[in-house]
């Protein structure tokens, strides 16, 4: 069973991640700043789980080339119609009942 993350943990294996993103990639901190348009302060904070605002994560996921994060945060969805069940319309009028004819 999978475990739930708190949202604390989830901010620390973010900035973890992209830590570990800017390291492989061999970026220092001033140079991503410099592409992201971001403070090193904010980099610090989002690395060291600390929390940022999501204009600094995404200026930062952007400069390191992972726009693709972005897309499994919300995946757009698509509605089958054939999924949807199949609702009739309310009925507008009473059935007349049928009177047997006389011969």
């Amino acid at each position: 069973m999978k475990r739930i993350l708190t949202p604390k943990e989830l901010e620390e294996s973010l900035g973890e991640d992209i830590k570990a993103l800017r390291l492989q990639k061999n970026i220092d901190r001033h140079r991503l700043c410099a592409r992201a348009g971001v403070s090193e302060n904010s980099l610090r904070n989002l690395e060291g789980g600390k929390g940022t605002t999501l204009k600094t994560l995404i200026r930062i996921i952007k400069a390191l080339n992972r726009e693709d994060w972005l897309s499994q945060i919300a995946p757009k969805t698509s509605i089958n119609p054939l999924h949807l069940p199949q609702e009739k319309k309310p009925r507008q009028r009473a059935r007349r009942k049928k009177h047997d004819k006389e011969i």
